[in-house]
């Protein structure tokens, strides 16, 4: 269906979330999305107070989990056989900063890989003596559980410039192994670029490092010029590298570099960035300074999800570097029709939103503009499709559908219309805007969402827009049924 002009709302609110686009791929709003994924669910935040977040999921079955504590003076490990049990599950200190020298002072972003059959961990650090002589260093486990045996010291990663290093991430592309992490760029000044190069070991890297990216855009030198924590997801034919850009406070955002999987990695041209960042801090939820992402994949191994750090508040006092409460989150990515990432907004606390596929049609989902809530291809932003899952206002057993990118308004019905709007307190909002959540109409495994307050009536999906209808057809049954995910 054709919608009005966009809306002086829907401009701004755009503009917050940031284009999310690579460069000569232009964001289509309305274009048709790649095959759904099953839904998902966590709660956020996942883990307080661990920031440069890296999960490694393994073949045994278990997620492995590390990042930077506020101390910064040690390495840590969880696992789990979930990503949300990571929350709660045991957390070993498997190496502590030295007293003295290398090593000594800022152990800062660790991350887990397994390579060749054992266990690396690479991290920053400075020295005791000198906290901002950062440099990358690997610790090696050769044990079938990094939880337990031996962290060896394999040293410090030698790169042909010794200056200000940090953030390494490895990945392999054919049978190529490759280093990619930030370090000081002459040309900045001060700030950090993009380094790439190949390796001959775990903690070796050979040739001369390709500079892939430095910080150019207004969004990238907010407070300090960066790029910074880079990690790799393969996907589509084209490797995404995802970044981190400006100061560590509400202006850090992340950034995407492509480049084709066939490419030659190490030629710079090879990589084009995101014009504007692909996630950044989000008003509306609370949420601040989103960055320093991994990648991981849902229990199912069916969805892609991102793991990274954000604040719960924007005003810092002091050094940003020094706040405690960067929290690790969790969130699933979407990919589009075109093959690349999409991935919305920074989702409020508490459970993460599903979308709600259209039944029996591709790329069509509920979702708001400007706060009726419609049905189709036509979803300017991801988030505009996006909805939580929540306890009925109503109470009884029942859910309200709690707008992602608007948290505190509700899917309502008024005159059997749909809306999305901010809870009132009164008893007919919260009976308008509460459902029984029902196994779906026209296929059990897929749900529907009768009215509290008017039984017999459920979100249907006609003409492009939803209503509270009755289901009196085989083709009014389908209109109500949806697929999470």
């Amino acid at each position: 269906m054709q919608h009005p002009p966009l809306s002086r709302r829907r401009l701004f609110q755009a503009a917050g979330v940031a284009a999310a686009s690579t460069a000569g791929i232009a964001f289509a709003p309305g274009a048709a999305q790649a095959a759904d994924t099953p839904a998902v669910r966590y709660v956020n935040p996942l883990i307080q107070q661990r920031a440069d977040p890296h999960i490694w999921r393994h073949t045994d079955g278990y997620y492995y989990f590390t990042a930077s504590v506020p101390a910064y003076d040690r390495i840590i490990l969880r696992r789990a056989t979930t990503l949300q049990g990571l929350a709660t599950a045991a957390e070993a200190t498997i190496w502590t900063k030295h007293a003295t020298g290398e090593m000594g002072a800022h152990i800062w972003a660790p991350e887990i890989h397994h390579v060749n059959g054992k266990w690396y961990i690479y991290f920053a650090a400075g020295r005791a003596e000198d906290k901002w002589a950062i440099r990358m260093y690997v610790l090696e486990n050769a044990s079938a559980n990094p939880m337990s045996g031996t962290w060896t010291e394999k040293g410090r990663i030698v790169t042909p410039r010794d200056s200000f290093s940090l953030d390494a991430t490895t990945f392999t592309q054919g049978s190529t192994r490759y280093l990619c992490w930030a370090q000081s760029d002459p040309e900045l000044g001060s700030g950090t670029s993009l380094y790439l190069a190949a390796m001959t070991s775990p903690w070796t890297i050979t040739g001369t490092p390709v500079r892939i990216s430095k910080p150019t855009h207004a969004w990238e030198t907010v407070g300090v010029k960066v790029n910074e924590g880079p990690s790799v997801v393969t996907r589509n034919g084209r490797i995404f590298m995802t970044f981190s850009a400006s100061a560590t406070d509400a202006n850090y955002a992340v950034g995407l570099l492509t480049a084709s999987s066939g490419a030659n990695l190490l030629n710079a041209a090879s990589w084009t960035k995101s014009a504007q960042p692909v996630l950044r801090s989000s008003d509306a939820t609370g949420q601040y300074g989103p960055g320093h992402n991994s990648w991981t994949v849902s229990e199912d191994g069916q969805s892609d999800i991102l793991v990274y750090h954000a604040r719960p508040y924007k005003a810092i006092s002091g050094d940003p570097l020094y706040d405690p409460n960067r929290h690790t989150r969790i969130q699933k990515v979407y990919w589009r029709a075109d093959g690349t990432p999409d991935f919305g907004i920074p989702v409020a606390a508490g459970a993460t939103p599903y979308r709600f596929a259209l039944y029996g049609q591709a790329g069509a989902y509920l979702n708001h503009y400007d706060y009726r809530v419609r049905a189709g291809t036509a979803v300017a932003m991801l988030a505009d499709s996006q909805f939580r899952i929540v306890p009925g206002l109503a109470g009884s057993g029942t859910v309200s559908l709690e707008s992602a990118n608007f948290p505190g308004r509700y899917v309502r019905h008024k005159n059997y219309e749909l809306w999305i709007e901010a809870d009132d307190g009164s008893s007919v909002f919260d009976s308008d805007a509460s459902f029984f959540q029902r196994g779906g109409l026209a296929d059990a495994g897929a749900v529907s969402f009768e009215s509290f307050n008017f039984p017999g009536r459920y979100i249907r999906a006609s003409g492009g827009l939803a209503n509270l209808q009755t289901t009196a057809t085989a083709q009014d049954r389908t209109d109500a049924t949806f697929r999470l995910t």
